[in-house]
């Protein structure tokens, strides 16, 4: 069984708490939206590394990414996301020193 890194586990509670956004907006016109953001971080998941989700992103950032107004307006998000950053920020380091 393989690890998981610290960088999924981080963009799993990314993808938690959007999930948590989404139900509270269920029923809503623009729930459509938070799981449209969900679909992306569930590809931030699915890049697995630091290099592959720098590709991904296109020069972008992680907030970039998943969309600078959505998570202005869903703060809940901002330390699960904070917490990706960094770890994206700690493995491109660590790859960059060896």
């Amino acid at each position: 069984m393989k690890k998981r890194t610290e960088l999924k586990k981080a963009v799993g509670k990314l993808i938690s708490v959007i999930q948590q956004e989404w139900g509270y907006e269920l029923g809503e016109p623009y729930a459509e939206l938070s799981e449209n953001v969900m679909g992306l971080a569930h590809s931030l998941l699915q890049a697995s590394s630091a290099e592959k989700i720098e590709t991904l992103l296109c020069g972008m950032t992680i907030r970039q990414y998943l969309g600078d107004i959505w998570v202005q307006t869903h703060p809940r998000v901002k330390p699960a996301l904070f917490l990706v950053e960094k770890e994206v920020l700690k493995e491109k380091t660590k790859k960059e020193k060896n």
